[in-house]
């Protein structure tokens, strides 16, 4: 919020779903020193409905979450993280940015098709016995043909899961008739 030059061009953004993994609790703040910008956005504001009760309730409760648990959660999804991206990044030619603040991943793979690899995953590929469900990436662009060749790979499981999940995408990637490499 103190970017010298930009003041103007800075939005800041927070909310009780997302900082205390709360889904659904429509309840946030939004901060910005553009005047323009928080007063269209307070006549947006005006014209809603406030959040449900619980809530309210909900969100008050969470504000007294020692910021122990924070330090706890972040070093959880390092992990996660970590165990994902190193994972992925052993697998032949695929290529497995770093994310710096998100909880999933967007790999780019050696595939002809992501939106088919996910369906075939689904409904052909099984590794002793189990598969994995990917989110295609093209879903995530406005561009045509973007992502084509990325999925979506969330790491909200357990490390363990992780690991059973990375070792099926390695061997479907090994069978897949679409692969590319």
């Amino acid at each position: 919020m103190n970017l010298e030059g930009i003041e103007q061009n800075v939005v800041l953004f927070d909310s009780v779903s997302k900082r205390f993994s709360a889904c659904g609790i429509r309840i946030g703040a939004m901060v910005s020193r553009n005047k323009e910008v928080m007063q269209t956005a307070l006549k947006f504001a005006q014209a809603r409905l406030s959040p449900p009760s619980l809530g309210q309730i909900a969100t008050e409760a969470a504000m007294d979450t020692p910021e122990s648990y924070f330090g706890e959660v972040i070093g959880e999804y390092l992990q996660r993280r970590n165990t994902v991206v190193e994972a992925m990044s052993k697998m032949e030619g695929v290529i497995c940015p770093t994310p710096k603040g998100a909880f999933y991943v967007t790999p780019s793979l050696p595939i002809d098709d992501s939106d088919k690899f996910c369906q075939w995953l689904l409904e052909e590929f099984s590794y002793e016995n189990q598969t994995v469900m990917l989110a295609p990436a093209t879903g995530f662009y406005a561009t045509p043909g973007a992502g084509k060749k990325e999925v979506r790979i969330s790491y909200v499981l357990n490390v363990e899961n992780l690991k059973k999940a990375m070792k099926c995408i390695e061997e479907a990637l090994l069978v897949y008739p679409g692969r590319t490499v």
